[in-house]
This record gives C-alpha cells, sequence and structure tokens, in this order.
C-alpha cells in the first residue's frame, strides 16, 4: 500500500505550526493536519474550542477504529463531562487525548490491563500520570488495546483481538503500545499515552511512522498504585507526530511523586530547550543485533540512512563494535520479565479473591507465569545485578560518544499472529499448564529458548530499559512496501533533552509529519 499525503498545504516541513501561521482560516479546518500542541493553540486564539475538537476525534475513530481495532473502552460521556465540569489551563487544554489501557488508570472507569481476567474491573482513583495528564488539560475519551499485561511487541490480545497497523492492515502496530500508537496514525489523535518496559513506546512508534520517546527512569511519576515499574526497567510518556508534543507533555507529567524511591529533581524546560540548536555530536551507530540474531536489509538500509542524514547535519558518525554481552543482557531481563509476570499473576488473583491457576489469561501469559514462580529469590536478584555491568559498559561507550544509534526494530513490521505459537507449541503449552511441567520445561532451556526467539525482532530496545537510559525511535526510512521502520538513538541517563533537539532537527531535515497513513 502506499503512502498518501493528507493535505496539500506544507503545514509541517519544517516543524508543526498552528493553523495561523499556515494561513489556514478556522473553523474550515483539517483536524488532523494539527499536532497536539498546534490544535491547543486553536483553542486559545478562540478557533474552535474542546467540544468541537472531541466531535471531530469520535467521528474519526468511528470511522476507521472499525479496522484497527485501536481503542477499546470509548469514554466519550466521560470526556464531555470532563468539558462541561470545566478544564485546567494547561499547554493542551482542550486536546482530545487516549489511555492506554495499561498502568494508567482512570477512576471510575474498567482498566483491563489487555486480560480477560481483569474486564470490567473498576479504578478506584486516578493515577498520578492520569492526574498530569488532566491538569494539562486533556479530554480524555477512550482506551487502547495492550498485549496481556503488557508482555508482547505486538498487540493481539485474546481479550480485545488484534489490532492493526494503518500503514498496511495486515501487519502490526507493534506493542505493547499499540492501540495508541495506531489511534495516531490513522488521525484518532495527534498524542496518545503509552508505555515502555522492553520497547514499548519505541517498537509502535518505529512500526507507525512516529516520534517515540522513552523517558530516563525516575523522570516520570508511577505512583500512587507503585513505586515503580518493573523495578525501573518500565517508565510512561506518550507517542506523537511531532517532537515538540513529547517535548512539551514531557514538562507538564515530569517531575517526582510520593510513591518515587529515588525522586529525580524535576528537569528545566525540554519545551524550551528546543529553541536551542542541537551541538555537533559525536555518534557510534552498529547494526548488529545485540542477542546475535539476524537483522533485515530494510533495517540495516534504515540505520545507515539515518547515520547519512546526520553526518549531512554536520555530526561525526561512524561505526562501532559495542562491547555488550548478548547472552547476559538477554538472560538478566528474561529473568526479571517472569519474574514480574509471576508478581502480577499473584497480584492479580488476590486482587479478583481467586487463586492462580484459576485466572483467565492466555496459556502464553499462564506459562511465563508459572516459569516466574520457579525462580528463586538469588536467580533474580543475581539478574539484577547484572544491570550495573550493562550499564557500566554503556557509561565506557558515553566516554567517546554521545549517542548510540541502532535498529529500532530487527526487521519491518510483522504480519498479524507472526508471534503466535507454532500449534505444536501451543499445545504443548496447554499440556504443561494442566499438569504443572513448568520446572520440568525451564530446566530443559526450551523456554528460554523460545523467549530469545521472540526477541529475534526486537533485540535492540530491551538494553536501554535495563540501564535506564533515554531512548528514541525517528520515523526516517519507508520500506518500498510502504511500511515505517524507525531509527534508535541512546543517550546517557538523564540525557533526554539531547535526544529531543537531535529529534527536532532530524524533524526538519527530513520531516515525516506529513506522511500520513493510507486508512
Amino acid at each position: 500500500m502506499v503512502e498518501q499525503e493528507l493535505i496539500s498545504n506544507d503545514i509541517t516541513a519544517v516543524a508543526p505550526q498552528d493553523a495561523r501561521d499556515a494561513g489556514i482560516a478556522a473553523p474550515e479546518f483539517e483536524y488532523r493536519a494539527y499536532d497536539a500542541t498546534g490544535l491547543a493553540g486553536l483553542i486559545r486564539n478562540g478557533d474552535t474550542c474542546a467540544g468541537e475538537l472531541l466531535d471531530m476525534a469520535i467521528s474519526r475513530a468511528e470511522a476507521v477504529n472499525p479496522q484497527i481495532n485501536a481503542i477499546i473502552t470509548p469514554l466519550y460521556d466521560h470526556a464531555r463531562q470532563q468539558i462541561d465540569a470545566g478544564l485546567p489551563d494547561g499547554p493542551f487544554t482542550g486536546v482530545p487525548f487516549l489511555l492506554k489501557d495499561l498502568l494508567c488508570a482512570l477512576e471510575g472507569t474498567p482498566m483491563s490491563n489487555g486480560s480477560a481476567a481483569m474486564r470490567g474491573v473498576i479504578s478506584p482513583r486516578d493515577s498520578e500520570l492520569t492526574r498530569r495528564f488532566k491538569q494539562a488539560g486533556l479530554v480524555i475519551f477512550g482506551k487502547t488495546n495492550t498485549p496481556e499485561l503488557g508482555l508482547m511487541g505486538v498487540t493481539e490480545p485474546k481479550a480485545w483481538g488484534p489490532t492493526r497497523n494503518p500503514w498496511h492492515l495486515n501487519h502490526t502496530p507493534g506493542g505493547s503500545s499499540g492501540g495508541s500508537a495506531a489511534a495516531i496514525a490513522a488521525g484518532i489523535v495527534p498524542m496518545a499515552s503509552a508505555g515502555d518496559g522492553g520497547g514499548s513506546i519505541r517498537i509502535p512508534a518505529a512500526c507507525c511512522g512516529l516520534f517515540g520517546l522513552k523517558p530516563s527512569r525516575g523522570r516520570v511519576p508511577t505512583g500512587p498504585y507503585a513505586t515503580d515499574f518493573w523495578d525501573g526497567a518500565a517508565t510512561e510518556h506518550v507517542l506523537t507526530r511531532s517532537v515538540r508534543d513529547s517535548a512539551a507533555m514531557l514538562d507538564a507529567i515530569g517531575g517526582p511523586d510520593a510513591s518515587a524511591p529515588y525522586p529525580v529533581a524535576k528537569a528545566p524546560g525540554f519545551s524550551q530547550g528546543l529553541l536551542t540548536p542541537v551541538r555537533k555530536l559525536r555518534i557510534g551507530f552498529t547494526s548488529r543485533s545485540f542477542v546475535g540474531r539476524d537483522v533485515s536489509d530494510d533495517a540495516i538500509r534504515a540505520t545507515e540512512s539515518s547515520a547519512s542524514l546526520l553526518r549531512s547535519l554536520g555530526h561525526e558518525v561512524e561505526p562501532v563494535t559495542l562491547e555488550l554481552d548478548g547472552a547476559q543482557l538477554a538472560d538478566s531481563y528474561l529473568t526479571m520479565y517472569f519474574g514480574q509476570v509471576a508478581a502480577d499473576m499473584d497480584f492479580m488473583a488476590g486482587q479478583l479473591g481467586t487463586r492462580f491457576a484459576q485466572l483467565e489469561v492466555e496459556d502464553a501469559t499462564r506459562v511465563l507465569g508459572y516459569l516466574g514462580k520457579t525462580i528463586t529469590a538469588a536467580d533474580y536478584v543475581t539478574a539484577k545485578r547484572r544491570w550495573n555491568g550493562l550499564t557500566q559498559t554503556m557509561n565506557a561507550f558515553h566516554q567517546k560518544y554521545d549517542l548510540l544509534l541502532t535498529p529500532t526494530l530487527a526487521s519491518e513490521p510483522v504480519e498479524i499472529g507472526a508471534f503466535n505459537p507454532p500449534l505444536a507449541e501451543a499445545l504443548a503449552m496447554k499440556v504443561i499448564n494442566g499438569l504443572r511441567l513448568h520446572k520440568l520445561l525451564l530446566k530443559s532451556g526450551m523456554v528460554k529458548q523460545m523467549a530469545l526467539d521472540s526477541l529475534e525482532k526486537l533485540p535492540f530496545t530491551q538494553l536501554a530499559n535495563l540501564t535506564g537510559q533515554p531512548a528514541m525511535s525517528v520515523p526516517l526510512y519507508w520500506t518500498e512496501q510502504g511500511l515505517p521502520l524507525g531509527t534508535q538513538l541512546i543517550a546517557p541517563l538523564g540525557d533526554d533533552l539531547t535526544l529531543l533537539q537531535l529529534a527536532a532537527q532530524l524533524e526538519q531535515a527530513q520531516p515525516w509529519f506529513h506522511r500520513t497513513a493510507p486508512l
């Protein structure tokens, strides 16, 4: 499928701008031609209102959501009540917004975390991040699809069905923030919430032609339901079409809350920082898989093309061999992953008043949960201590280079169902779950091999989760088939601003905002 331009006027050839800058008179404006900052500007200028924008977002959702299955819980009445009650004066006052149906609790509404077991469970109060979204003036009108417990790099939960990529409906939008990514790419909203515990902001951004920044560890609040997510490996933010939206949102939501285990001082303004051009950077790049698997020709071309663009902008860019122990990276990540699934399932069972074995979860999730129960406390702590070795590796790298450039994905976005286990493995999981043979399976090494196989297409993103570094996926490449394929850049811990400044430079040099999915 070939991309098409949504509008003929060049609103974002340099950067997304307000309608007035492009000479478009409201109210006759194209909703999808604006980023969130631009829409908020229309409201401030009196060219439209929150109710009108909400109606446009709902109209677009009703037109395209049946094809992509991005929104699983419409909250239209909630949004209208929010407007009627009066919106706070924030950077995004009146802009329609969607919450990922994982972690982002909204008082009085269901949050399933992608699981049939949790369907209908009502959140008793807002999470701190949701509260800050609301304080920014956003109008929340729905929740987006996510894989069960956010565990996959695709969004195909059995509870809600698969979400499809607006660029090609047979392909995945990525995961676990796939519903949010698909909604943005389809023009329902210019920005939506997302989370990242192993790439779940960057992977969907790469699959859907969006900008996705995973902030530094501790930058975004996690309370009041948790002190951190996945021992600090996971964080939340947003997916956006424009860089300036991501920066402005990080200004709005950043800073510690009362639950923060190690409070990080609120950073100086990221939006203000975009006014300063990025300095000349030294960037090392590699297309070699961190876990020793194959990388597609398109992924390699995307990285080399990005490296060439960066050189043309005056940066010093050179190939590097990253001295990284891929086996240690995979083992450390998977041990945490298994253990966290077990803990999450224990929590769910307690919340629902049932037994672990009786939870209505997918077979793969159940296997992971039982495997997590076979891991000893010593095993878990040993794996967690290895994170420091990865951190020291990256610290040494950053003594010479400002940023690391890699593919975001090891291949183009896969087709729907590509991550489903073969029939024999699916039947084996049912038998394993029935006979409780999980310890035997773990000892055989089969499960870790299966998990490694699942990382084959997604080997580049987990590193920044374990080290806590900020990392972003930038949409600079499309395949001949018209599928986006993002490029990842990783900065030292705490240096989110350099990534945003560089992204703004790339957005100006090779604009992507005008590229719209053919849905």
